[in-house]
């Protein structure tokens, strides 16, 4: 089981008894509507939406380059702080899982930092994109939460086809017709921000925290791409390079850049997620798209 659970991703759940997996088939069950015709079931929540996340402030470390577990967030945003991941050990620098947001099921879709630093990787993609078609097929919105600093650079990922993979990802998003809302947590850098439900691929709200960098890189890979023959010129190379950086942040990197150009909706504090997540999915919930009348996609394989 722990193959194929952790090496292979063909199994989504393992169990080491028959009760605690029965038990978890039930809660499961109790998130999924009984087929794709059917809106998941909603239960009364007595979990206020208004409550206080102050714990987010301090889950998520204001240092782009310190990790944490982004399955944190999940809990602190959640009804009563429950969720059910699916594929926990594959692919584990993305999480994927169910949980209720206002007593609505929702499906989660984050990077995970502390594992690879979060980047998309071939796996990574391949699950993450299989999970977006499922909750589109059963008609449960999804909440993407990124902080991803790109795709998982090397020959070995070339050579898998790491854009053909990738692709899966943003295809998915792409041709999902139901509720989405992405939250930028930290870092959103180039192509692999694009392929986690940003707004240029239809997310019906783009939001980030103040702490958000959407930009192509980090200000020091950029600074030394942009600013090169001036650095590599300067008496003092290093000097240069770090006020190059400096200035590079300032500029591009501040926390309104995004929302000032359209690429987010509003810069959210981060104690008020879970309510501004509430709200959205409640405005959102009369949401219908149709897709174009073909006999079927083409996605990339």
């Amino acid at each position: 089981a722990d193959v194929h659970a952790e090496t292979s991703g063909v199994c989504h759940f393992a169990y080491d008894d028959e009760e605690t997996c029965l038990e978890d088939v039930r809660h499961l069950l109790s998130l999924l509507p009984a087929n794709n015709r059917e809106l998941p079931p909603r239960t009364p929540c007595d979990d206020p939406k208004d409550r206080p996340g102050d714990a987010l402030l301090d889950i998520v470390p204001a240092d782009p380059g310190r990790s944490y577990d982004v399955r944190a967030v999940i809990e602190e945003i959640a009804d009563h702080g429950e969720y059910v991941e699916v594929h926990a050990g594959w692919a584990r620098n993305v999480v994927c899982a169910l949980a209720r947001l206002g007593g609505e099921t929702v499906g989660v879709v984050a990077n995970q930092p502390a594992v690879l630093a979060g980047v998309l990787d071939i796996h990574a993609s391949e699950k993450a994109a299989r999970f977006v078609q499922f909750c589109d097929a059963f008609n449960i919105p999804l909440v993407t939460l990124v902080d991803v600093p790109g795709f998982l650079p090397g020959v070995d990922q070339e050579h898998g086809g790491i854009i053909r993979h990738g692709a899966k990802l943003l295809y998915a998003y792409c041709n999902a017709t139901v509720p989405r809302v992405s939250v930028v947590l930290r870092k959103a850098y180039g192509g692999a921000y694009i392929v986690m439900d940003s707004r240029s691929v239809g997310a019906d709200l783009a939001l980030a925290w103040p702490g958000n960098e959407i930009a192509v890189m980090g200000a020091e890979g950029a600074a030394n791409v942009v600013f090169r023959r001036e650095i590599q010129a300067a008496d003092d190379p290093e000097a240069v390079r770090q006020q190059k950086i400096k200035e590079y942040r300032a500029q591009l990197m501040h926390p309104y850049y995004a929302a000032e150009r359209g690429l987010v909706d509003d810069v959210i504090d981060p104690r008020r997620t879970r309510e501004v997540l509430v709200d959205a999915l409640a405005m959102l919930r009369e949401k219908h798209a149709d897709l174009p009348s073909r006999k079927h996609g083409n996605p990339p394989q």
